[in-house]
């Protein structure tokens, strides 16, 4: 793989600019996440995605605001650094300090058998992305049984330990994701991967970035 490429982001668009109704709260450029500090590769807080995985999740955005609601977007997009910074933490790091927010049941060295953390990451590839629904009569979150994040069995889609709602609205969310082309993950409610991925082998390493995008 040539390096050039892995710092291309020509293939990559801004992810306000498809859906301008999505909101967008990237969690690993704040402090409130696993680790517990801003992730390597986050320069700023924006999604950004293929073209391809842009336009269908435009569509999502669409039928859901027809009933609705609208698209909180977690993370997008996510260099190749990151991952490695979630892999070394995991291996090596003995910070535990975010163990009740987002793994209060795992130790953190069982993170990578659950299939919380991989060592090749989908988004890498551009056409992942982490998301939930909004109440646009209320501008809250939909309730979907846990928070985005939380490593345990209460986080898999078909999870039935939850309300008949909670585990409705999961699906509410999952049946759009896949109508429009994506394939859920199954451990993460709010994971979703572009099925007809543009770049299916290439695990990209420029930043996020909107400055980076328009070189």
């Amino acid at each position: 793989m040539r390096e050039n490429q892995l710092m291309d982001p020509s293939g990559f668009v801004l992810l306000s600019d498809f859906v301008p109704d999505a909101v967008q709260e990237i969690r690993y450029y704040s402090t409130y996440n696993f680790i517990g500090e801003r992730i390597d590769g986050y320069e700023e807080p924006c999604a950004l995605l293929t073209k391809e995985a842009a336009r269908a999740l435009k569509a999502v955005s669409n039928e859901m605001i027809v009933q609705g609601y609208r698209l909180k977007v977690f993370d997008a997009y996510r260099p190749a650094c990151a991952v490695k910074r979630f892999v070394l933490w995991g291996i090596e790091d003995t910070d535990i300090r975010m163990k009740e927010y987002f793994y209060p049941d795992l130790e953190k060295q069982s993170l990578f058998a659950e299939g919380y953390i991989a060592k090749l990451s989908s988004h890498c590839r551009g056409s992942a992305v982490d998301l939930t629904l909004l109440d646009m009569k209320t501008g809250k979150e939909l309730d979907m049984g846990t928070p985005f994040d939380l490593f345990s069995e209460k986080s898999h889609p078909d999870y039935r330990g939850i309300t008949d709602e909670q585990y409705g609205n999961r699906m509410i969310l999952q049946r759009a994701m896949i109508r429009n082309g994506f394939e859920p993950l199954s451990c993460e409610w709010w994971h979703f991967r572009l099925m007809d991925e543009p770049y299916p082998n290439t695990y990209f390493e420029f930043p996020v970035s909107s400055e980076y995008l328009r070189r």
